[in-house]
């Protein structure tokens, strides 16, 4: 060898530590959640020689134990004498790593260990559940770390996996079925007997299919009485319209129609004559007289015939000719009031 060989390899043993007493490999140990756990040395060396005990959690001291009594009293930790640390009631922050130094009565450390503590929870116990209308299989658990689920049919070997599994059989599933929950603390089982039928009645379906029919027939029924009742209010407003259209055609007809005024009657008698003189009384109630310049016309008598075998005088030749009448003369006022003075002492 060199010179510049034997120069590395001495720096290398300055440098490097020695590892004498020590062992490099942590020490896994796993506890349960909520009990009590021990962590034990690996190669008990002889009590008698062992004189202080120091655990260590995540390099800060937690107990030590010399003179055969512990220095601190911890309510959750405990040393024994061989150097064995006992945690109680562990909770989910225990996990961590630990360490332990054993020394002799001079003070010389004789043995230092590590351990790497895991906390883990039990598996509950699995829950199985099935549908036979589905015809589906559930195995599940609610707690534990990290469990391994194994579902179990009649003699075989049906599906693995993790928390919950489902299996859906191709027909009805019956027989014993077993489904195991394990993990590195724990393992539970459970039984089912099932017996699906072939054929069965869905009384919730059934239930909700009358449900639904009912609610639609009277959706319907609500729907045709909304239609009739609107079939009614548009025909009474159509013939509302059709009333009122044949007024209105019944008023413009008469309005269009040429009014008839009846004939100018004649002016009475009495506004024709003269006003009586003064000092004249009114006749009493009785006949009205005749207004002046009135005569009385006479209907031509008919002519009894005569009786059979007499002898009728027939005039030859043409007719004669009618005689006129001759119109009298107006009467003058006085004569007029000269007659009604007389036609009044009558009557009186």
């Amino acid at each position: 060898m060199n010179f510049a060989c034997k120069i590395l390899a001495s720096f290398l043993l300055i440098v490097i530590p020695s590892t004498k007493g020590k062992l490099a490999v942590a020490h896994e140990v796993l506890g349960i959640l909520h009990q009590d756990t021990n962590v034990d040395i690996i190669g008990h060396p002889r009590e008698d020689i062992i004189d202080d005990r120091v655990w260590k959690k995540d390099k800060a001291r937690i107990i030590r134990y010399t003179n055969g009594k512990p220095n601190e009293e911890k309510e959750r930790y405990q040393v024994f004498k061989n150097g064995t640390l006992k945690i109680k009631h562990l909770q989910r922050n225990d996990s961590g790593s630990y360490e332990v130094n054993l020394y002799n009565s001079k003070g010389q450390n004789i043995l230092t260990q590590t351990f790497h503590l895991k906390v883990l929870e039990k598996v509950s116990k699995p829950v199985i559940n099935w549908n036979c209308i589905n015809t589906t299989i559930t195995c599940e658990v609610t707690q534990g770390t990290d469990p391994k689920i194994t579902l179990y049919g009649p003699r075989i070997k049906i599906k693995e996996g993790q928390k919950a599994i489902t299996y859906k059989w191709t027909t009805k599933p019956n027989g014993q079925f077993n489904c195991t929950a394990i993990n590195r603390v724990s393992k539970e089982t459970s039984m089912a007997d099932i017996d699906c039928p072939e054929k069965g009645l869905d009384v919730p379906l059934i239930i909700g299919i009358c449900g639904g029919g009912v609610f639609f027939l009277l959706f319907v029924a609500l729907l045709i009485l909304f239609i009739s009742k609107r079939r009614k209010q548009h025909r009474r407003k159509h013939d509302e319209k059709l009333e009122l259209r044949a007024h209105r055609n019944t008023s413009e007809e008469r309005s269009r129609r040429p009014q008839q005024h009846p004939a100018s009657a004649p002016p009475p008698a009495a506004a024709s004559q003269a006003p009586p003189p003064p000092g004249h009384r009114p006749p009493a109630h009785g006949p009205r007289p005749p207004p002046p310049g009135h005569r009385a016309q006479h209907q031509p008598q008919k002519r009894p015939l005569p009786p059979p075998g007499a002898h009728v005088y027939q005039q030859k030749g043409p007719p004669l000719p009618t005689p006129r009448v001759q119109p009298k003369p107006p009467r003058g006022p006085r004569e007029n009031a000269k007659l009604s003075s007389g036609r009044a002492d009558h009557v009186l």
